[in-house]
C-alpha cells in the first residue's frame, strides 16, 4: 500500500507517524523507495505485503526550518539520504528532497549568472 502511494503521488518518501493517545502524533520513521527496493531484494515480492513499520528507516535524519541549504546538503551527503523531514519542536512541518536542494542551487546559479552578465553589459567601454 505504501509503495502504491509513492508511485501514485510520484514521490520518493513518506514520513511515518504513530498516533499515540498520550503524546499525540509522533514521527517514528521514514519510508522511501530505497526501503522498497531493499525489502524486495531481501524478501522477494512478499515484502510488499509487510507493514511499513517493518520496512521503514527508524534512524531518521532530520533538519530544522532555520538550517541553511548548505547544511541540508551536507546532511544528505553524509547520511546518504535524499529526503529530510523538517522538524520544529518535535513536530513535522515539511519534507525536503534532494530535488529541492538542486532546484535551489540552479536558481542561485542563474541569479549569479544574471548578475555577472549585468556587470559585464553595464561596464563602461574603454575610451
Amino acid at each position: 500500500m505504501a509503495a502504491t502511494l509513492l508511485n501514485r503521488e510520484r514521490i520518493g518518501a513518506v514520513v511515518v507517524k504513530d498516533a499515540c493517545g498520550s503524546e499525540g502524533v509522533t514521527v517514528v520513521g521514514i519510508f522511501s523507495e530505497r526501503d522498497v527496493v531493499r525489502a524486495i531484494a531481501e524478501r522477494g515480492a512478499a515484502a510488499l505485503r509487510l507493514p511499513v513499520g517493518d520496512l521503514m528507516s527508524r534512524n531518521m535524519i532530520s533538519c530544522r526550518m532555520d538550517d541553511s541549504v548548505d547544511h541540508v546538503r551536507a546532511l544528505m551527503e553524509q547520511h546518504h539520504v535524499r529526503h529530510l523531514p523538517v522538524m520544529e519542536e518535535h513536530q513535522l512541518v515539511g519534507v525536503l528532497s534532494i530535488r529541492d536542494v538542486l532546484s535551489h542551487d540552479v536558481r542561485a546559479a542563474a541569479t549569479l549568472s544574471g548578475a555577472a552578465m549585468a556587470d559585464v553589459t553595464e561596464a563602461p567601454l574603454p575610451a
